[in-house]
């Protein structure tokens, strides 16, 4: 494609996008939307309250609002499981699968059975 063609094309869609914004501002809906918006933020701001604070009083059930984790990144910490091998009586502990000796007794021995010799320390 030129960049004529480039030119017209994005200018021809910056009109499109401006004629779909012209009649969204015309929109009952909207502007009753963004009136309540703004009653809403106002209230918010005269109690001082945030919206976490009105979700977590509108829906007590929301685990965002309710003080919970929330999706951020920080995962809760894994438990220690402790592995006895009672043929060799030889012991891992690990915080996951990966560990090299708990999978290869798996390969050996079977996975369910591997999982029978586990306790969780904490």
């Amino acid at each position: 494609m030129s960049m004529l063609q480039e030119y017209r094309q994005i200018e021809e869609t910056i009109r499109e996008l401006n004629e779909r914004l012209q009649s969204l501002s015309n929109d009952d809906k909207l502007k009753k939307e963004i009136e309540f918006e703004e009653k809403l933020r106002s209230l918010m701001g005269q109690y001082n309250k945030s919206l976490k604070d009105v979700v977590g009083i509108l829906d007590p059930d929301n685990k965002v609002a309710a003080g919970k984790k929330a999706s951020t990144g920080s995962k809760r910490a894994r438990k220690v499981k402790q592995y006895k091998n009672p043929n060799t009586g030889e012991v891992i502990e690990t915080k996951g699968g990966n560990h090299k000796t708990l999978k290869a007794w798996k390969e050996q021995y079977g996975s369910e059975k591997v999982e029978s010799w586990m306790t969780i320390l904490g």
